[in-house]
């Protein structure tokens, strides 16, 4: 099982698609572990962009990010960070297919509705900057069912 964290950026909540999102990752079978409305801070914008410092893009990212509430989840399943990833779509909405989150919601380079983890060790770090406390640890009784568990 792999747990990764995704966040539902700003542009998402005031499109007021949350909800479509979510349900697109529990229907492909990952599990909510963790949830989180948060309005993100500056030093947790700084710790979770640290890679981009620098950049031409980071001052309007962390503004962006920071300028009001975002939706921080962490799904596990087989693959949860591929899957998700697959289910996400290419970073800019006019390049990912349809059938991907930002391929139907989005058509901007600047606002692209989610951002998900891409690694194992990123996923790692991110999970401990936006669920300090750690994560609910349960088994959904579909699991059988939806990843070949015995």
């Amino acid at each position: 099982m792999e747990t990764t964290l995704l966040l539902l950026k700003p542009d998402a909540l005031h499109r007021g698609l949350a909800g479509r999102i979510i349900t697109r990752f529990e229907e492909k079978g990952l599990q909510l572990v963790g949830m989180r409305l948060m309005r993100m801070s500056q030093e947790t914008a700084a710790k979770h962009y640290a890679e981009h410092v620098g950049r031409p893009f980071y001052d309007g990212l962390v503004g962006f990010m920071t300028s009001s509430p975002i939706l921080a989840m962490a799904l596990r399943g087989p693959d949860a960070i591929a899957v998700a990833r697959r289910l996400m779509g290419k970073t800019f909405g006019i390049e990912a297919d349809a059938g991907t989150i930002r391929g139907d919601f989005g058509c901007s380079k600047s606002y692209n509705l989610i951002h998900g983890s891409d690694s194992p060790e990123s996923a790692e770090r991110e999970l401990g900057i936006f669920f300090p406390d750690g994560l609910e640890d349960w088994e959904p009784i579909t699991a059988p069912w939806l990843w070949d568990a015995e």
